[in-house]
Parts: C-alpha cells; sequence; structure tokens
C-alpha cells in the first residue's frame, strides 16, 4: 500500500533525458482510460512519439502495464520494445524473448467459470481473463464494489496464500502473489539495455506504487499522473496530455 500523501514539495518532472530507463504504464498513462479496455485505440501520434523515445534512448523504454503481453502487442504493434504485462507476471524481454513468473495458471480455472458467471448477472460489469491473473471491472457500475470486493475476496481465501487480490480504479485483480511492477522494474533494469541508466517510472495507479518506491530506492524519478491520494511519487504531470507534452520535450540527438 502507499505510503504517504501525496507529498507537499512534488512538482513537476524536469525534461527528459537520453541517459534515463524509461518505463511507462499504459492506461490512464499514455492512454485515457475508458469503460472497457476493448476500447482503447493507440493513435499514429502516440506511436511515432514512443518509437522516437526508444531511439533517442537507445531502446531503454519498456511498457509496464497490467494488460497481458498479448494485449499490448496487438495495441503497439509492431513496435518491439520489452514489455512487462500483468503487473510483472509475465514479460517479453529486450531481445524479444518472452518469460511467466506462473508455473501453475490453471489453478484460477475454478474461479474464472464462477466470474463468469458473477458478471453475466450484473449489468455493468465485465472481467478480463489474463490467463495468469483475473481481473473483475466496476467502472460501468460502481454501486456494484462493494460486491466486487466480497467476490475476489471470497476466492482469494478459497486459493489461499499464494494468491492476492489488488484493487485499482474501479478493479480488482486476483493474481498470484509476490511479483508486481516493481519487481518487473528490478528485472528490466538488469538487462544490458537498461543497466546503469537513471530509472525513471511514470503511472497512474495505485498497482504503480511499487514502481515509484523501487525506482526512488535506486535514486531515479517517480512520477504520478494525477493529483489526489496517497503516492510514494516524488514528481506529477496532472494528465495523459501533461505525459505526452513532456515526453515529446526529449531533445533529438543530432548525428
Amino acid at each position: 500500500m502507499p505510503d504517504s500523501k501525496t507529498p507537499p514539495d512534488a512538482k513537476t518532472p524536469p525534461p527528459p533525458r537520453h541517459d534515463w530507463a524509461l518505463f511507462l504504464d499504459f492506461d490512464g498513462t499514455l492512454v485515457p482510460l475508458v469503460d472497457h479496455p476493448r476500447d482503447t485505440r493507440v493513435s499514429a501520434p502516440l506511436r511515432r512519439l514512443i518509437t522516437t523515445l526508444d531511439r533517442e534512448l537507445d531502446g531503454a523504454v519498456a511498457i509496464v502495464s497490467g494488460r497481458p503481453v498479448a494485449e499490448l502487442e496487438r495495441l503497439l504493434g509492431p513496435l518491439a520494445l520489452p514489455l512487462a504485462g500483468v503487473h510483472g507476471l509475465e514479460w517479453r524481454d529486450a531481445a524479444g524473448g518472452y518469460h511467466s513468473a506462473v508455473e501453475h495458471p490453471e489453478r484460477l480455472a475454478a474461479c474464472r467459470e464462477a466470474l463468469a458467471d458473477f458478471v453475466a448477472d450484473r449489468d455493468g460489469l465485465h472481467y478480463e481473463d489474463k490467463r495468469v491473473a483475473l481481473a473483475l471491472h466496476y467502472r460501468g457500475a460502481p454501486d456494484r464494489a462493494d460486491d466486487c470486493r466480497r467476490f475476489m475476496a471470497d476466492w482469494r481465501a478459497r486459493l489461499g496464500e499464494g494468491f492476492e487480490t489488488v484493487a485499482g480504479k474501479c478493479v480488482i485483480e486476483l493474481r498470484p502473489a509476490g511479483v508486481h511492477k516493481g519487481s518487473a522494474v528490478a528485472r528490466l533494469l538488469d538487462e544490458p539495455t537498461f543497466r546503469g541508466r537513471r530509472p525513471v517510472f511514470v503511472g497512474d495507479d495505485v498497482t504503480d506504487e511499487d514502481a515509484f518506491r523501487e525506482v526512488n530506492a535506486r535514486g531515479g524519478l517517480s512520477v504520478r499522473v494525477g493529483r489526489g491520494g496517497e503516492t510514494t511519487a516524488t514528481c506529477y504531470l496532472d494528465s495523459v496530455q501533461e505525459v505526452l507534452t513532456w515526453l515529446e520535450s526529449l531533445p533529438t540527438r543530432t548525428t
């Protein structure tokens, strides 16, 4: 959980630098939040921006998201940058190799069936099957938040201590415990492409707090998108558009 309120001295981040290792959340950071994840679109200008960042930082740019890697590939293809999906439970490394931190995703099978029945009877709810995790969304029915929390808490108890629930913005995720965006960032920083650079993480939700803490501990820069709530981030930007404008300010190197 976050440690503190938004620091009163939190400030806008400095201009991007070429010696950074840049880690970017996706929903709510690079693209606006929508009622259903399938409605998200990636614009041509955003693709060009990510391509430019990848080139100018010599490949030291990664997307670290709650979405599955396959979903990120669908949205961002043919961009070939490293991807950490499902909050670090799966990832595509800088060389294009695929990895998973989950040995037995089949343990979620019973909950998957129950979750499908749960949302079928309740308007405004939907769920994401991420294979290694399950996410229950209630943005379309915020009055059902307590019911959703109880349902997911009950299934976490049934599955045992090896699983946890994590709450985000109108979503609750059931997933194997012990892996998060902070561990995903730490793993990527061990790759040659990212090693020796100052880590910078940009995100908007409670699930990004582990990554904020990781980069803070390494002398990096943590940037929260949006005000309010509790955060360990040391800098802030107010909106997705401010994030994009800030990233666009990276100077282009001359050859």
